[in-house]
């Protein structure tokens, strides 16, 4: 017998997402909706309540050459790292690095133990995700290396480097708070500044980018894109210290270099000046000196592009030409 939640033998997700049966019965519930109906007559609401009709019978597409053709996409296409699993691995390695962001602490109690146990569950997820990868990259096939051994390889890597990692984004963050009067610790840059966040994961991806890992380099850095508005692209090379400040449409080349001590604020982008395929290969990209701030919505465009040390851009400059170290460059007010 079917439960009242399932009139009709219709189960309740497809009930719930049939937009007929949602609106039938919507209006049962609403005298106003029931009277309208049955003035337009469009359809039967008395008392028998009769079963409404389940989703498979409220659509039918007949033959059509364009689901076919889906159909065989879908079929060829092998499946890709699955992007919720992307992200929860990102963040869990973030809030392990950095507890503050963190949904569940290691136990004080636990000390070390506990977190190589979440060091080791991390690290068993990234080589499912790597060998996903992998497996679905045509020009690793065709290398001859096995996905297994290539994902167990890389995470290997991975790992054996984090320290570094987190050695640097200690930096990021510590050069942050000193240089943003608005922030009140290194607790609140972790916590809630976005440029923090964009760089966090664009250091774990640059890192997987150099082991030359498809696809996940770049699902990592476009995830903290759509959750902060900054694009890195993981091919960047960003050295130590580094703030972005506001960040909201910061934009980084694959081929920009970036020295230490450098910050950004929002809208800057360290562009190309072409986006001809042929010039893949190259360097399209600008490079940035050590100890350089580029302020909002600047524009440093080329790979032939270089801001020498101790240079400051002003807001909304448009450069295609090095600027040799110590410059000052601003628009006239």
């Amino acid at each position: 017998m079917p439960s009242p939640a399932c009139e009709g033998g219709v189960s309740p997700s497809l009930a719930i997402f049939n937009p007929v049966s949602l609106f039938l019965r919507t209006a049962r519930r609403s005298p106003h909706l029931r009277r309208a109906v049955l003035r337009c007559g469009a359809c039967s609401l008395g008392p028998s309540r009769s079963p409404l009709p389940p989703l498979r019978h409220a659509y039918h597409f007949g033959v059509n050459p364009f689901f076919q053709a889906l159909a065989t996409r879908h079929a060829r296409t092998s499946a890709l790292p699955n992007l919720s699993a992307v992200e929860s691995f990102g963040f869990d390695l973030f809030g392990t690095l950095f507890p503050q962001r963190a949904i569940e602490r290691c136990g004080e109690h636990a000390g070390q133990q506990s977190v190589e146990a979440r060091l080791a569950a991390l690290a068993t997820r990234l080589e499912a995700l790597v060998q996903q990868a992998c497996g679905a990259c045509p020009e690793h096939a065709a290398s001859g290396h096995d996905p297994k051994a290539s994902a167990r390889d890389t995470t290997q890597a991975f790992f054996a480097e984090l320290p570094r990692i987190a050695a640097l984004l200690d930096g990021d963050a510590h050069a942050t708070n000193a240089g943003d009067p608005a922030a009140s610790s290194i607790d609140e840059v972790v916590a809630c500044y976005p440029g923090f966040l964009a760089t966090a994961f664009y250091r774990f991806a640059h890192e997987l980018e150099l082991r030359h890992t498809p696809l996940l380099p770049r699902m990592l850095t476009q995830i903290a894109h759509a959750h902060t508005a900054i694009d890195i692209h993981p091919g960047a090379t960003i050295g130590e210290r580094f703030c972005i400040d506001h960040g909201t449409a910061v934009v980084i080349g694959q081929t920009t270099h970036i020295g230490s001590d450098v910050k950004l604020y929002q809208g800057v982008t360290l562009g190309a000046m072409s986006v001809d395929k042929g010039l893949a290969s190259t360097k399209r990209h600008p490079t940035i000196e050590d100890h350089v701030v580029i302020y909002a919505h600047a524009a440093i465009l080329g790979g032939d592009t270089t801001i020498g040390h101790h240079s400051v851009i002003g807001g909304n400059v448009w450069l295609t030409k090095s600027v040799p170290p110590h410059s000052l460059v601003f628009q006239p007010a």
